[in-house]
């Protein structure tokens, strides 16, 4: 679809109670839509879907910087709202080399500490460099570059990987 088509394919608002309203190009409107990211780690401005409450996609985007910079705006604040995945730039300390065991970290959002449940729950995304660690809680930390880590981190991160 071309930028322009795509810019008007739907009208996007948000109501006075905070939720994002769809209009489609039918006039049809659906109230309290989701977007959802189709590849939230590798390709986060590309392929959001616009959900609507009944879980039915409803609208598609390509690319964020194809939309109007209000409705790329109201995607985005939405995004930020419901998206959580900390940015896992140092280990400090582990508890132990065997799992389960508990992490203390620090993260683009502050230093915490998580359980981490097996070896499993670390995994490779990308071109490999990357990491995604998940604690026992369900809550997904992001490691960019695993290169990039300090000398210590990627001391204890080789143990588990």
């Amino acid at each position: 679809m071309s930028d322009a088509g795509q810019q008007n394919a739907f009208v996007l608002e948000r109501t006075p109670f905070g939720k994002l309203i769809l209009t489609n190009a039918q006039g049809e409107r659906f109230a309290g839509v989701l977007p959802v990211r189709a590849f939230p780690i590798l390709a986060p401005d590309e392929g959001i879907s616009l959900i609507s409450t009944e879980g039915h996609e409803v609208a598609w985007v390509e690319r964020l910087s194809d939309l109007p910079a209000s409705y790329h705006s109201l995607i985005e604040d939405e995004l930020a709202h419901r998206e959580f995945m900390p940015v896992l730039v140092r280990i400090v300390d582990v508890s132990s080399f065997s799992t389960p065991c508990t992490w203390t970290v620090e993260t683009d959002r502050g230093r915490t500490a998580f359980v981490l449940r097996g070896d499993e729950d670390i995994r490779r995304i990308g071109t490999g460099r990357s990491l995604l660690v998940a604690d026992a809680h369900g809550i997904h930390y992001l490691v960019p570059d695993q290169k990039a880590l300090d000398a210590h981190s990627r001391r204890i991160l080789d143990r588990f990987l």
